[in-house]
């Protein structure tokens, strides 16, 4: 059974940082596309980064340059490093795996497995 377990949420000032978690239990992500996905009470999910089987990336224009997505296979671990933290930011932040993986993409609709989220509020 696919599991993805997020962690690393939690409160932090703008500007500041934070890494966000994604362990896959039961399978390996190495094959798989992965994506950071995000939503704010009130608001559509928005898909934030994604990342393929050999490394491609693609990125929300909102987060480009300040998020990071990288994959450890050894670890079936997704990371999403968020720099410069916004108070827009602030969302339920889930992953989510698409085993079709025909392309890196942030609709979210394709992707089969979802975590359930962990929280991340930036306060000005």
């Amino acid at each position: 059974q696919v599991q993805l377990v997020e962690s690393g949420g939690g409160s932090v000032q703008a500007g500041g940082s934070l890494r966000l978690s994604c362990a896959a239990s039961g399978h390996f992500v190495s094959p798989y596309c992965m994506g950071w996905f995000r939503q704010a009470p009130g608001k559509e999910r928005e898909g934030v980064a994604a990342i393929d089987v050999i490394g491609r990336t693609r990125y929300a224009d909102s987060v480009k340059g300040r998020f990071t997505i990288s994959k450890d296979n050894a670890k079936n671990t997704v990371y999403l490093q968020m720099n410069s933290l916004k108070p827009e930011d602030t969302a339920m932040y889930s992953c989510a795996e698409d085993q079709v993986c025909l392309a890196v993409h942030l609709v979210g609709s394709v992707y089969e497995y979802w975590g359930q989220g962990t929280q991340v509020t930036v306060s000005s």
